[in-house]
C-alpha cells in the first residue's frame, strides 16, 4: 500500500503541475473537452467550491516545499476577497471557501491577514445562527433549511473560538451539530439532504429532496460529508456521541459502497437505471473514514481504514486521468442526481479529497478542518 501511495502521490504532483500551469490563475471546477474554465466567471466568486483548488494547492505545498504551489494558492485566496467585500450571495459554505484557504494560509505562514480574513469569515457564518432552532442557515433564500454539507462548515466556528478564546463560536456549532444528528441522521446510519425548520420558531418540520433522488433517499455525497463532519466535530469536541454518529453512517456507506465493488452511487436508494456513480463521495468518504479511524480503539479501527483505501484504490483504478494534457484527475462525480449535464464527470472537489486521503496515509497531510 505504501508504494501505491507514494507513487500516485507522484502523479498528482505532475498533473497538478501542468493543471496550474494552464490554469494560469484562474479558478478550475469541472473541465469541459478537458480543460478547465474559470468558474468564478461563470458561477461568481462566492461559488461553494471555489477553495478546494486553493486547498490542493497548500496540501501539496506543505509536502513539497514547491514555492510555486505557495504562490497560486495565495493568489486563489485574494481571488476571493471579492465574496467578502460585496457579500452578493454567501451562503454556510463558508468554511469550504475559507478554511482551505486563508485559514491554510495561517496555518502555513502565520500571515496574519489571511487570519483575520478567517475569522471575518467564521463572523459571518455565526451571524446565520438561528436561536430558537439552534442551526445555522444553510441558504438564503430558505431561512429554515439546514443541511448535511453544513457538518464541514462548523469546522470553521471551531477553528474560531481556538483563535479567540471565544467560546461562543463553539457552542454554535455545537448546538448546530446535534440538531444535524437529531433530524438528518436517521436509525440506519442514513442521512438526509435538507432538514426543513420553521424559521421563527424552530421547529423542525420535515426532510426534503435535495441533491439526491428524493426527500426518503441516501444521496451518497451527504452519506460523505456526514461521516467526515462528525467525524471532525468528535475531533474539536471529544464529545462520544459524534464519534458514535460518524461510525454509524461509516457502517451504512461502507456496506452500500461493497455492493458496487467500493465505488458508491450517487444515491444509494436510486432505482436501478441509470446506474450513476458518484466517486466525489468517496474521496470525501475515505478522508472521513481515515479520521475515524485515527479515533477508535486499535482493535475496531481497522475496518475503516481498509474500506478507505479499498475506495481510493478502486477509484483511481477505474477513473483516475494521469494524462497531464488534460485537465482533471478523478473522473465519475455526480453533481447532482436530477442535474444531467454534470453526471459522472471530473469535479475539482473530488480531486482535493482525493489528495488529501493519500497525504493522509503517509501522515503527511495538512490538517485544514
Amino acid at each position: 500500500m505504501n508504494n501505491w501511495v507514494v507513487t500516485t502521490l507522484q502523479r498528482v504532483m505532475e498533473k497538478v503541475a501542468a493543471e496550474n500551469q494552464r490554469l494560469d490563475g484562474k479558478t478550475p471546477y469541472i473541465p469541459y473537452d478537458g480543460f478547465y474554465s474559470d468558474v468564478m466567471l461563470e458561477r461568481g466568486s462566492d461559488w461553494w467550491a471555489n477553495g478546494f483548488w486553493g486547498g490542493l494547492l497548500w496540501q501539496l505545498f506543505n509536502y513539497t516545499g514547491k514555492l510555486e504551489l505557495r504562490e497560486a494558492a495565495i493568489f486563489q485566496e485574494k481571488r476571493l476577497d471579492d465574496a467578502l467585500a460585496t457579500f452578493r450571495d454567501i451562503h454556510h459554505d463558508v468554511g469550504f471557501l475559507w478554511l482551505l484557504t486563508a485559514v491554510a494560509h495561517y496555518k502555513v505562514t502565520g500571515d496574519q491577514q489571511a487570519q483575520r480574513t478567517g475569522l471575518h469569515a467564521a463572523n459571518l457564518l455565526a451571524g446565520r445562527f438561528n436561536v430558537d432552532g439552534n442551526f445555522l442557515v444553510s441558504w438564503n433564500d430558505q431561512p429554515g433549511w439546514v443541511i448535511i454539507d453544513s457538518m464541514m462548515n462548523i469546522q470553521l466556528l471551531y477553528w474560531a473560538s481556538e483563535q479567540t478564546r471565544d467560546p461562543r463560536f463553539a457552542k454554535m456549532a455545537d448546538r448546530h451539530a446535534k440538531t444535524v444528528a437529531k433530524y438528518l441522521v436517521r436509525a440506519d446510519g442514513s442521512v438526509g439532504h435538507i432538514a426543513s425548520f420553521d424559521a421563527e420558531t424552530g421547529r423542525f418540520l420535515t426532510q426534503l429532496a435535495g441533491q439526491g433522488v428524493g426527500a426518503d433517499s441516501a444521496w451518497s455525497r451527504g452519506q460523505a460529508w456526514g461521516i467526515y463532519g462528525f467525524a471532525l466535530t468528535y475531533r474539536h469536541t471529544r464529545d462520544q456521541t459524534y464519534l458514535a454518529v460518524a461510525q454509524r453512517i461509516a457502517d451504512y456507506f461502507i456496506a452500500q459502497c461493497q455492493l458496487n465493488h467500493y465505488i458508491p452511487l450517487a444515491d444509494f436508494r436510486a432505482p436501478k437505471v441509470p446506474k450513476l456513480v458518484d466517486t466525489s463521495a468517496g474521496m470525501i468518504a475515505a478522508c472521513g473514514l481515515l479520521e475515524l479511524a485515527d479515533w477508535l480503539p486499535s482493535a475496531e479501527e481497522k475496518p475503516y481504514r481498509s474500506a478507505a483505501q479499498s475506495i481510493l484504490m478502486a477509484t483511481a483504478d477505474q477513473y483516475a486521468n494521469w494524462q497531464t494534457t488534460e485537465d482533471g484527475i478523478i473522473g465519475g462525480g455526480t453533481e447532482a442526481y436530477h442535474r444531467p449535464a454534470t453526471y459522472e464527470v471530473p469535479l475539482i472537489y473530488s480531486d482535493y479529497f482525493f489528495t488529501e486521503a493519500l497525504l493522509r496515509l503517509e501522515g503527511q497531510a495538512l490538517f485544514l478542518w
